[in-house]
């Protein structure tokens, strides 16, 4: 691979308003990416690129992100199937940001716990606010059991 160069941040205009790709990773080596489903817009979830992640992404055109749970580099679905085809990849303003926008394969869950998207509950605010969770989605795409068997949860308490 290695087809792809970050560029050096030389200054405000070129990271704002030039061509270069100069990301801007954090004091942890990593990037936050926003996935989001490229039919519907709707977020799938949030993950985290270290350089080799986004420059694998980039290369491929299928997401891969860093865990910071086991601090692995991951392909997305290459265990479940449920491979992330990347539509869109777009960098924020300052380039500290990735936005995915992607086609999941099988049946488009982007989530571990076999949701569709990691963000399956609602927060109430407002008036409703302490109320219990709420949840968005009413069933599971898949079962994550038969899927990861005795793979360790990447949740960590």
């Amino acid at each position: 691979m290695d087809q792809v160069e970050f560029q050096i941040r030389r200054s405000v205009e070129q990271v704002e308003e030039g061509t270069d790709l100069a990301p801007k990773f954090g004091a942890d080596g990593l990037l936050p990416c926003i996935t989001t489903d490229a039919e519907t817009g709707e977020v799938l979830m949030l993950g985290w690129m270290n350089s080799e992640a986004l420059k694998r992404t980039i290369e491929t055109g299928e997401a891969h992100y860093f865990s910071r749970a086991r601090q692995v580099l991951w392909h997305k679905g290459a265990t479940s199937g449920l491979v992330q085809k990347i539509v869109e990849a777009r960098v924020d303003d300052d380039q500290d940001a990735i936005w995915l926008r992607v086609r999941v394969a099988g049946s488009g869950a982007s989530c571990h716990v076999g949701y569709r998207s990691c963000f399956y509950r609602a927060v109430p605010v407002g008036e409703d606010a302490g109320k219990p969770l709420k949840f968005t989605e009413d069933q599971k795409t898949f079962d994550p059991n038969a899927i990861y068997g005795d793979s360790p949860n990447p949740t960590q308490l």
